[in-house]
C-alpha cells in the first residue's frame, strides 16, 4: 500500500512539471506562428509536372 502513496506523489510530481513546462512555452512565445497558416493554403500539394516530363508515361523507368 506505501508504494500507491509514493506513485501518486511522483505522478503528481511530474504532471506537475509538464505544466510548468508548458506554461513556460506558451510564454516565452513557441507558439505565436501566426504566418504559416495563412499561407499554407497557397501552396500545391504536388508539384506541376515540367516540360520534358509531360510527354513519358509515369509508369516509364529512364
Amino acid at each position: 500500500m506505501n508504494i500507491m502513496f509514493l506513485l501518486i506523489g511522483v505522478s503528481f510530481l511530474v504532471a506537475f512539471l509538464f505544466l510548468v513546462l508548458f506554461i513556460w512555452a506558451v510564454k516565452s512565445g513557441q507558439y505565436d506562428d501566426t504566418f504559416t497558416p495563412s499561407v499554407r493554403i497557397l501552396f500545391d500539394d504536388d508539384p506541376e509536372p515540367t516540360i520534358e516530363n509531360k510527354d513519358k508515361p509515369k509508369d516509364s523507368v529512364s
